[in-house]
């Protein structure tokens, strides 16, 4: 399927927005609830036809791409490089995930598992889901290395369900940067591209007002 670069910039988005979302979890011990859910429903769309039916709308993005102008516009001073770590630690682990299909394969299992669960809680908020899909992160991604280590308020961070969602988070990350790469993203591609990923992060946030 040939993706636009408007896809991949949704997708890379999606991969901001979990991580703020886990820097929220970490920091605060809550994250906010709608882009929240948004990123966690991505897990359970499997077969979509464009990379916008993954996030919904492009409203379910609007963290996301705010985070893109904050990491990577002008005011270096917004610049988060916690943050920029954590989606580097994402790519590492996305292509290590590639190259290890009995892992995408255990992975596989573990959304479908969510899923039939999903539909008898009815809400990715609910916390057998999120403890789930925490699950299934540390049973495939966390076998990997490196490991991605999340700072934030220890208080917050060694309560379980935190704890949780914090992985099942990362694991929204990992769903994210595998549909970056499928829509053509690169590392290299950043360098070169920052103003052109700029101006398209732009026009996805005008959609949304």
């Amino acid at each position: 399927m040939q993706h636009s670069y408007r896809e991949q910039v949704m997708a890379f988005g999606g991969i901001w927005q979990a991580v703020k979302l886990v820097q929220q979890v970490a920091r605060q011990g809550h994250a906010d609830t709608e882009p929240f859910e948004a990123s966690l429903n991505t897990l359970f769309v499997t077969d979509p036809k464009t990379t916008e039916e993954v996030y919904g709308s492009v409203k379910h993005l609007v963290l996301g791409l705010e985070t893109i102008l904050d990491q990577f516009g002008d005011a270096t001073n917004h610049r988060d490089m916690e943050l920029t770590k954590y989606v580097i630690g994402l790519m590492h682990l996305e292509r290590k995930l590639a190259r290890a299909p009995a892992l995408v394969d255990k992975l596989g299992s573990g959304i479908e598992l969510a899923t039939s669960q999903l539909q008898h809680f009815g809400s990715v908020s609910h916390e057998n889901i999120i403890a789930s899909l925490a699950e299934t992160y540390a049973n495939t991604i966390s076998t990997l290395a490196p490991k991605i280590i999340v700072q934030g308020e220890q208080g917050h961070l060694s309560n379980s369900h935190n704890a949780a969602k914090v992985r099942a988070l990362l694991l929204a990350g990992i769903r994210s940067t595998v549909l970056w790469h499928q829509c053509g993203g690169r590392r290299l591609g950043l360098l070169f591209n920052r103003k052109k990923m700029l101006n398209q992060t732009k026009e996805l946030l005008n959609e949304t007002y």
